[in-house]
C-alpha cells in the first residue's frame, strides 16, 4: 500500500489528490489507490510488475530500480491474492490488489 501512494506522489506529481480505497467483496478485500497522473500506455502495463521494470515517463528521471511493484506483487501472490492497474492515457492510474479475508 504505501508502495501505491508513493508511486502516486513520485509519478502524479503535478496531481493534488490521491485517493485510497478499500472495499469487501464477497471474501476478498480489495484496496487501491488512484491518482489523476498522465497514466500508463497500454502496452506498458503488461509488464509493471516484472523485476527491473520501469516505465518512461516523457523522458522525466525518476529514482528507483524498478523492483517496488515487483516487490508488492510478490507479498500479494504469497496471500492468494492478485494485483494489477487500470490506467489511462490522461487520465490517472488506479493499482489495486485483492487479498483473501477471514469472515472470523
Amino acid at each position: 500500500m504505501v508502495n501505491f501512494v508513493n508511486n502516486a506522489v513520485k509519478y502524479a506529481p503535478g496531481n493534488k489528490e490521491i485517493k485510497v480505497k478499500i472495499e469487501k467483496i464477497g471474501n476478498t478485500a480489495k484496496v487501491s489507490v488512484s491518482d489523476g497522473g498522465p497514466g500508463i500506455a497500454p502496452e506498458k502495463i503488461p509488464y509493471l510488475f516484472d523485476r527491473y521494470y520501469r516505465v518512461d515517463s516523457s523522458g522525466s528521471q525518476y529514482s528507483g530500480l524498478g523492483l517496488g511493484l515487483y516487490i508488492c506483487a510478490e507479498i500479494i501472490k504469497k496471500h492468494n491474492g492478485h494485483i494489477g492497474v487500470d490506467s489511462e492515457l490522461g487520465g490517472g492510474s488506479t493499482f489495486w490488489f485483492v487479498i483473501p479475508i477471514s469472515s472470523d
